[in-house]
């Protein structure tokens, strides 16, 4: 027997803190994986007793990035961002993406308004 399971569930968005959005300043881009169906940017930022941590943030498609302005050449390991996002409920370092200031000033964001959801486009 074969259980058929609702699209809906791979794009489930339960593990982040919709509630939550905090800002982080002077983080330096590791990687940014421009992949099918979410790109995840990685960064690193100074951390307590001069340790490194390391962040991973989930983000929108390449498609609905790309209409957005944004690109797969847009980060190169190094360069140093602001960015804001939803935490993980769990507490581990990362998150959904929200907005990212570039070191020229320039800030890209994700979602339509700061309350859009990307499981609830429009809300």
């Amino acid at each position: 027997m074969l259980a058929a399971i609702p699209a809906s569930a791979h794009h489930s968005t339960a593990m982040f803190h919709w509630g939550k959005e905090v800002e982080m300043k002077g983080a330096v881009v590791e990687r940014w994986d421009w992949t099918n169906p979410h790109t995840f940017l990685y960064v690193a930022l100074p951390g307590k007793n001069g340790q490194t941590e390391h962040w991973a943030f989930e983000g929108m498609s390449p498609n609905h990035l790309g209409r957005t302005g944004w690109s797969k050449r847009m980060f190169k390991p190094g360069d140093r961002i602001d960015l804001t996002y939803y935490p993980l409920k769990d507490g581990r370092k990362g998150g959904f993406n929200v907005t990212v200031k570039l070191s020229d000033g320039t800030v890209k964001r994700q979602l339509d308004s700061p309350t859009t959801r990307p499981d609830r486009p429009g809300s």
